[in-house]
């Protein structure tokens, strides 16, 4: 199966329009969105609902009216306030979108998983984060039960819940080898999760480089799924010089961009040495 996939559009409108338009020529069988798809800061001209609609699901629409059967799954990241959530459920029932945090969806042969959350950051937005192996906090960043939230929680679960524990019970969904897994962290000490941190330190301690989730690379190894699918850390390809890495026979693909372009990540689920990622 053909497919598409992108991470850390937030919300820039040129970067949708260019997506749509690969969409519409090339009508790929999939289109798997890594989180962190709506706009923030000083620059938003629309307010998140209308971004969703306009922007996002009434393009979406447009494309099953024009017989395009391209099938779109999707994730937050831990930029998209959690309260927006209910409009992406909303669009699942409409039969537009299949939204995937913590869940599985069959894609031909295979399977598609989502999961949203990232380890504690120094962001202030809590809503996707979680501990990751343990309740510790790396230095400079915010624990999970502080900073702020957009919908409440049992902040008790908060305190004691893990990546880990959640990826042990979406593991159980379907069968590792045959799923694509969509997260919006990256695995830890990979390329991936390479962040622009080299000599930067708090109270004097070294800031570890590597920020992705120690709790997705031994899941990764591990289980050792088919393809698995990262953004967050936009600079890493830039650092790294590469988007792309191998655990095991699990692939690992990287959309994160820190760019102004869209990052396109194109493969096939049938040969996937061969994906490709360009800037558009």
């Amino acid at each position: 199966m053909r497919c598409i996939f992108v991470s850390d559009i937030h919300g820039k409108k040129s970067r949708f329009d260019a997506l749509f338009s690969v969409i519409k020529k090339e009508q790929p069988d999939g289109i798997l969105f890594g989180g962190d798809i709506l706009p923030g800061g000083l620059g938003i001209t629309m307010d998140r609902e209308q971004f969703i609609q306009i922007e996002f699901l009434s393009k979406i629409s447009k494309l099953k009216q024009d017989g395009i059967e391209t099938r779109f799954f999707v994730i937050l990241g831990n930029d998209d306030p959690k309260i927006y959530e209910n409009q992406l459920l909303s669009a699942e029932k409409d039969g537009l979108i299949k939204y995937m945090h913590n869940r599985t969806a069959p894609f031909g042969d295979l399977f598609v998983a989502g999961y949203s959350y990232i380890p504690p950051s120094p962001f202030r937005l809590k809503d996707w984060e979680r501990y990751d192996v343990s309740r510790y906090v790396d230095p400079g960043c915010v624990s999970p039960e502080e900073g702020s939230r957009s919908v409440k929680v049992d902040i008790q679960n908060e305190r004691y819940a893990t990546i880990a524990e959640d990826l042990k019970l979406l593991a159980q969904q379907s069968a590792p080898e045959k799923t694509i897994y969509l997260f919006h962290a990256p695995p830890h000490n990979t390329n991936l999760d390479r962040a622009d941190l080299d000599g930067k330190k708090i109270d004097h301690v070294a800031l570890d480089v590597h920020i992705g989730s120690i709790a997705i690379q031994r899941f990764i190894k591990k289980k050792k799924p088919l393809l698995t699918l990262h953004g967050h850390v936009h600079e890493s390809a830039r650092l790294t010089g590469t988007w792309r890495e191998k655990i095991g026979p699990t692939h690992l693909f990287s959309a994160a961009h820190d760019g102004s372009e869209l990052a396109v990540v194109r493969f096939d689920t049938d040969d996937l040495d061969n994906a490709t990622r360009v800037l558009i």
